[in-house]
């Protein structure tokens, strides 16, 4: 029986009338004029008639050999339609957990940059401070020596030495954390990570 529908599903795919659907490059408009030309319309369309009758009863016959395959197949769909949901609801699950983590880590790490800055300025201002103590503790100590006498000249210059020196590295200090303060205070802030 099964060579049977085979053969008739042949000769149907093999029969000139329907010969013309199976091209690639089909147009529908080009067979309705030569149907139409050649005066055969109620024939054709008979023909058309009987072919989609027994493709019908062709594609019945396939269900019917291949329904548990079907059913199988539709079954299987479900349950991938299944597993898709679930997995769409795991990665929303980890996205959201990403989202908190991340929540977590970027406001004490901006925290962090923000005390680092403020340490580092801090560090700075501390040692200008060390270097105006020792200044004003050698300019003291200068004045002192210099109230003394000629006795204490050579100390005097060994004072005005190390002021002078300490008066250089302070003012290039100074420069520097100005210039360090100005860059900052007029370059675009730092963007906390996000």
């Amino acid at each position: 029986m099964e060579d049977g529908r085979e053969a008739s599903t042949n000769s149907l795919l093999k029969d000139e009338c329907y010969a013309d659907f199976l091209v690639k490059d089909f147009d529908v408009k080009t067979y309705t004029a030569q149907a139409i030309h050649h005066a055969v319309i109620a024939e054709q369309l008979a023909k058309l008639a009987q072919g989609i009758s027994q493709l019908d009863k062709e594609l019945h016959t396939q269900v019917v050999a291949r329904h548990e395959d079907l059913l199988a197949q539709a079954t299987g769909i479900e349950s991938l339609e299944g597993v898709l949901q679930m997995m769409q609801t795991r990665i929303s699950a980890l996205q959201a957990a990403v989202d908190r983590i991340r929540t977590k880590i970027v406001e004490p790490y901006n925290k962090i940059v923000a005390r680092i800055t403020q340490l580092a300025r801090l560090q700075g201002a501390c040692d200008l401070l060390r270097r105006i103590i020792r200044i004003l503790y050698l300019s003291k100590r200068l004045q002192g020596q210099l109230q003394g006498g000629s006795r204490e000249i050579t100390k005097a210059a060994q004072s005005l030495n190390e002021l002078g020196k300490d008066l250089h590295v302070y003012h290039r200090t100074t420069v520097t954390l100005a210039a360090v303060c100005f860059s900052q205070i007029y370059s675009t802030p730092r963007t906390p990570v996000t």
